[in-house]
């Protein structure tokens, strides 16, 4: 049975992880401050170095919670999608797009995660990419069954990097000719692009 100073502990990292979710959801990933989250929280700015080995660890909760937001978001669109792959490739595309135009701050916290040069991220950050990555996998094993397992691996990452770059440029209106009006129909065009 956990000890009171356990159950405290516990609480209080749940309680920044929800402060800080809230923080980013509302101001942005470059705008989050410890002193913020501990006023936030009533709790001294040490405690949360109790907690967490630094922001950057409570970034990584937080980001947990939006990869699993995201899966979910993925998988009830694709609940409603056609039988064929290739469809189901186009509806995960646009659901991806979808989520972050909605969920602007938090997607964008996914990648722009301060890391030290030659840092990687933990096992478990990495396996919840891997569970969005799964999803595209099997259409695509389906419509290339002749591609060994590496080559289909560096696909899927492949048209996962295409679909983000096109909503990337799309949400954050760079001067790259990806107007955001048309991006469910460009992320359709460039999937479509594979059964041909």
């Amino acid at each position: 049975m956990a000890g009171k100073v356990e159950i405290r502990r516990k609480a209080l990292r749940e309680n920044l992880i929800k402060i800080a979710d809230q923080r980013i959801g509302e101001d942005g990933l470059a705008n989050l401050r410890a002193r913020d989250l501990a006023k936030d929280a009533g709790c001294a700015l040490g405690a949360i170095y109790n907690i967490f080995d630094d922001l950057t660890d409570l970034i990584l909760a937080v980001n947990a919670l939006t990869f699993k937001r995201l899966g979910a978001a993925v998988a009830a669109d694709l609940a409603d999608a056609p039988e064929q792959p290739i469809e189901q490739l186009v509806v995960m595309g646009q659901a991806y797009y979808h989520f972050a135009a909605e969920n602007h701050n938090h997607w964008r916290a996914l990648f722009d995660l301060p890391r030290s040069e030659g840092e990687t991220a933990p096992e478990w950050y990495l396996e919840e990419m891997g569970r969005l990555f799964s999803y595209i996998h099997g259409p695509l094993s389906v419509l290339r069954p002749n591609l060994g397992e590496k080559d289909l691996h560096l696909f899927t990452r492949a048209l996962f990097s295409s679909v983000h770059g096109i909503v990337l440029l799309g949400i954050d209106q760079a001067s790259a000719g990806v107007p955001e009006k048309d991006l469910d129909r460009m992320i359709a065009l460039l999937i479509r692009q594979i059964s041909k």
